[in-house]
């Protein structure tokens, strides 16, 4: 691949395409049949979250969900108008910063429930544990949702209620399964807010089955690999050659010298590494395109290097190789580095410049 030196392209960098991502969220939306409540947390997965989130405004999504108070005010003040969720579980200290910022916060616990209903009418979700056992009131905890639903009784902010399907991806008895505790703990609640939500992007699968009123797609809208679904790609990481070397049989590569040359070879070196984002485990298994053709990484992966066989291609200093997003895919990269694609994305380092072409 040939392309021009500039500032951004000098060493390593990812392409964002925002029109696929637009795509990915139509398809979305067109299978589901709700409004988007779409997810840019984590920076939007390492691709920028304002640019990701002025991409889809035009689609009129719900509103945008995000982890922290900080990345919700990222929105607010680059003009994001849209609602806000902010889905770590808010607490009492928060509750200033949250309204700074105009976002709705997730609660999921009876303190906090108190505090924010007794403070405000301002607009909150409220997190309801079916089977993640990570955050939220407990489905069947009586108790608490008894308690809860005394302080829901006259909570005019109670805007909405949500749920984290752990396995729509593989598992269609337990996402049922999660959408009936869903359903069992609003009746409990004693009234059902506005807005209802459960989807991510491999629930999106079964179109609107577990929706209700809001979907919260994510890798989706990224290129990730969702079943059932149709995704486009979106990023492509490059990296710069920055050196070529020939190797006699025998020669070694990288630190712990983990890779012997096992005839005469051109080893690349690219301008990338693990300080980057590539990942420590794809030393002597990733693959990368370059000059057209898979190649295998040889070697440890180095903080600022990565090295690939080249064998007998004409490879020179200044040529550009795709670690994903070309011939080796996200997903794929992925599972050579025994990971998902969306701890790829987030791993994106601070010095790799985004690129962005398609709707800004």
């Amino acid at each position: 691949m040939r392309t021009p030196f500039t500032p951004d392209t000098s060493r390593a960098w990812v392409d964002v395409d925002l029109d696929a991502i637009v795509r990915n969220a139509r398809t979305y939306s067109d299978r589901v049949g709700v409004p988007l409540l779409a997810m840019v947390k984590a920076d939007a997965y390492g691709l920028g979250a304002v640019p990701v989130a002025r991409a889809l405004t035009p689609i009129d999504p719900w509103g945008f969900g995000v982890a922290t108070v900080d990345e919700a005010r990222e929105l607010h003040v680059n003009g994001i108008s849209h609602p806000i969720v902010v889905f770590t579980p808010a607490n009492p200290t928060l509750f200033e910063y949250l309204r700074k910022v105009a976002a709705r916060p997730s609660i999921g616990d009876i303190d906090t429930l108190t505090a924010w209903v007794s403070s405000s009418n301002s607009p909150f979700h409220l997190e309801i544990d079916t089977g993640m056992s990570r955050c939220g009131l407990r489905w069947n905890d009586a108790a608490a949702l008894g308690v809860a639903r005394n302080l829901l009784a006259n909570a005019p902010g109670w805007e909405g209620a949500f749920t984290h399907l752990h396995s729509a991806a593989h598992d269609p008895s337990a996402t049922a399964a999660q959408w009936s505790r869903l359903s069992t703990a609003i009746e409990a609640l004693g009234r059902r807010p506005p807005l209802v939500h459960a989807a991510n992007s491999a629930a999106g699968a079964y179109g609107g089955a577990y929706c209700g009123d809001l979907a919260r797609p994510g890798i989706h809208l990224y290129g990730g690999r969702v079943a059932g679904l149709d995704a486009v790609p979106v990023a492509a990481l490059r990296a710069r050659v920055v050196a070529v070397r020939r190797l006699a049989a025998g020669d070694t590569v990288s630190y712990d010298a983990t890779w012997q040359a096992p005839q005469p070879t051109t080893v690349a070196t690219l301008g990338i590494g693990y300080a980057d984002g590539v990942s420590r485990r794809l030393s002597n298994g990733g693959a990368v395109e370059l000059c057209g053709r898979r190649l295998r990484i040889i070697g440890r992966v180095t903080m600022d290097h990565v090295m690939v066989d080249a064998g007998d291609l004409p490879v020179a200093v200044g040529d550009v190789a795709t670690v994903f997003g070309g011939v080796v895919s996200l997903d794929e990269q992925a599972a050579l580095a025994g990971t998902i694609g969306y701890e790829l994305l987030t791993s994106l380092g601070d010095r790799i410049p985004r690129r962005y072409s398609g709707s800004q």
